[in-house]
């Protein structure tokens, strides 16, 4: 068990992500980010299985085939496009669906905060964007979701944190406040 290395690391996320979060304009939401990783049913796996190099939820999930805490943490957490699925009428399964901007925004905020974390000294502003590409979780994300995520971290990626940030500020709620 490495409960306090897991307390610094997932604290050291938080606070870089609220600095994001304050950054990109949408305050609140940096106060209230991943308060659940807090929780016992999150908190306690994140001890046991840290590494420090990754998410704990990716050992359990090694291990038992799916991650417990993570299925409770998508499932409180706005800011993580796993949430937003839902059934479509026609076919009667499960897809995603258009998350809402200041979520979208958020995600940003903790991808780059979790590259940082996780990257340490061999982070760059290209990073976020790498894993995202890598990943290849745009093809589990509604289109236009995926395609605003993919666009803020090639920004990122070309312009640096201060112009990616301010024009993050700008970008308007459209009807519904989805992308």
């Amino acid at each position: 068990m490495h409960i306090w290395k897991h307390f610094c690391t997932i604290t050291k996320h938080r606070h870089l992500v609220m600095k994001n979060c304050f950054r990109a304009g949408i305050f609140w939401q940096g106060l209230l980010h991943d308060l659940s990783k807090y929780a016992p049913a999150e908190f306690m796996t994140g001890a046991r299985y840290y590494q420090g190099y990754r998410s704990p939820n990716a050992r359990e999930r090694e291990l038992y085939g799916y991650s417990e805490a993570w299925l409770h943490h998508k499932g409180r957490n706005k800011h993580h496009f796993e949430y937003w699925t839902d059934y479509d009428k026609k076919s009667g399964q499960m897809k995603p669906v258009r998350m809402p901007l200041r979520y979208v925004k958020e995600m940003f905020c903790d991808r780059v905060a979790a590259s940082k974390i996780y990257k340490g000294k061999e982070y760059t502003d290209s990073t976020s964007l790498e894993y995202f590409r890598k990943s290849r979780e745009d093809k589990l994300m509604h289109p236009e979701t995926a395609a605003l995520l993919e666009q803020l971290l090639q920004l990122l990626a070309k312009e640096g944190e201060d112009r990616t940030f301010a024009y993050i500020r700008k970008l308007k709620d459209e009807k519904r406040n989805t992308v």
